[in-house]
């Protein structure tokens, strides 16, 4: 195969009058070459003959598929020829598909950066690092990391490990330390947090502790997209900044020096750093704006404090808790509800709702009765009670007076049924 300017140069000295023996020694070819150039009139690719290829008309398949399998030409390969019974190399398959991995590579690294309105968020991460401490073996660290979606201020806490007890208390601490609670809690599919993610239904499935933990405290809890953690929104990289900037190549005396050194980072350093994207101060965002928007703590104690039980509401209406028994309304007599005990308060929930709220009894074997949960099958007495007699006692004696009588009556006041 000649170049254009070659053959260009075999026409202009056949112009000339050369003869094509001449021009073949002069152009570096045989005379046969010469010829065919001549007779063609002048430059012409060459032909390459073409077939059909074995993928012709996949595309819309090999690009689901591999997606579906994030990138994995080979897996894609195998189920051409188990389905379509396609047989082709693997590199024929990544040729096919190089246009379509290098957009999801694209994809993955990605980042859409929107604003959230103050309050509304808080993100929660976990890092690791090696970190040296006087007298103990260099070991990791686990960093939990919150950052307020809108003033960027945050909240960082060293834990010895990454279990579920760390993340809720770390995240119980983000929200004392900022004061408020936010509207949702935005994190990555941590096993401690997530039982199950569909990447593609993107149906959630949380840990119970979790949904009990969000509950408690009023928050939402959302879970990024799988393998895609900067579906965050904001690559904040939190974690990163506390390693190359809060411990960086330090040493501490003791796991309280440590402690003790982020808190005064957070407030002399990260609060205080004019943040890349908003172009002012943390603090300075959060006290003007953020600060207002969260909701408040009211006293509340930690979650991890609290316990969470599960009790079947017995004939008296009563559920048992540390042998005192606290009422419920009569018609859930025979139902499972949910018990929170916690602050000196027992706190009854069916279906989701909270249904009775008590004081804890601290003695043993006492009652806490609402009369207006047993309204409509305990008589009233008030009648009776202008003519003295044990009829007259206080209001809550009667009560448990009424209680302690026998069931049957119970049943046979409401019709024997519910």
């Amino acid at each position: 195969m000649r170049t254009p300017d070659e053959v260009a140069a075999m026409q202009r000295l056949h112009g000339l009058g050369w003869g094509t023996r001449r021009i073949a020694a002069e152009v570096g070819c045989n005379r046969e070459t010469v010829q065919r150039y001549l007779a063609a009139g002048g430059w012409a690719p060459c032909r390459i003959p073409t077939r059909p290829s074995l993928l012709a008309g996949q595309a819309g398949w090999l690009a689901e598929r591999l997606r579906r399998h994030r990138g994995n030409a080979d897996v894609v390969r195998q189920e051409l020829a188990s389905e379509l019974g396609v047989v082709v190399s693997l590199r024929t398959v990544e040729r096919a598909v190089s246009h379509l991995r290098r957009e999801l590579a694209a994809e993955a690294r990605a980042t859409v950066r929107f604003e959230t309105p103050p309050g509304r968020q808080l993100q929660i991460d976990f890092g690791q690092s090696r970190i040296m401490i006087e007298g103990e073996d260099p070991g990791r660290v686990y960093l939990f990391v919150a950052t307020l979606g809108y003033s960027r201020r945050v909240y960082a806490r060293a834990f010895r490990h990454e279990r579920q007890s760390a993340w809720l208390e770390g995240i119980e601490g983000a929200f004392h330390h900022f004061g408020g609670l936010p509207g949702e809690l935005l994190m990555d599919n941590a096993r401690a947090l997530v039982r199950h993610h569909d990447a593609a239904t993107r149906e959630v499935e949380f840990n119970d502790r979790l949904h009990a933990f969000a509950r408690y405290w009023e928050v939402r809890p959302v879970a990024c997209a799988p393998y895609r953690a900067r579906t965050k929104g904001k690559d904040e990289r939190g974690v990163g900044y506390v390693k190359h900037n809060a411990i960086a190549g330090r040493r501490f005396a003791s796991w309280g020096a440590l402690e003790a050194h982020l808190a005064r980072w957070m407030r002399e350093v990260a609060d205080v750093r004019v943040h890349g994207t908003t172009g002012e101060a943390p603090i300075a965002r959060f006290e003007r704006e953020e600060a207002a928007a969260l909701r408040p703590l009211n006293g509340r104690p930690p979650f991890q404090a609290l316990r969470e039980l599960t009790r079947k509401v017995g004939n008296d209406a009563c559920v048992n808790v540390d042998t005192n028994h606290y009422s419920v309304p009569w018609r859930l007599i025979g139902a499972a509800v949910t018990v929170q005990v916690g602050g000196g308060r027992i706190h009854i929930h069916h279906a989701g709702v909270e249904v009775a709220c008590h004081d804890r009894r601290l003695g043993r074997r006492e009652r806490a009765v609402e009369r207006a949960h047993l309204q409509g099958i305990v008589p009233s007495h008030q009648g009776r009670a202008r003519n003295g007699g044990p009829e007259a006692a206080s209001p809550g004696t009667r009560l448990e007076i009424d209680l302690l009588r026998p069931l049957a009556e119970y049943e046979q006041v409401a019709g024997g049924g519910w």
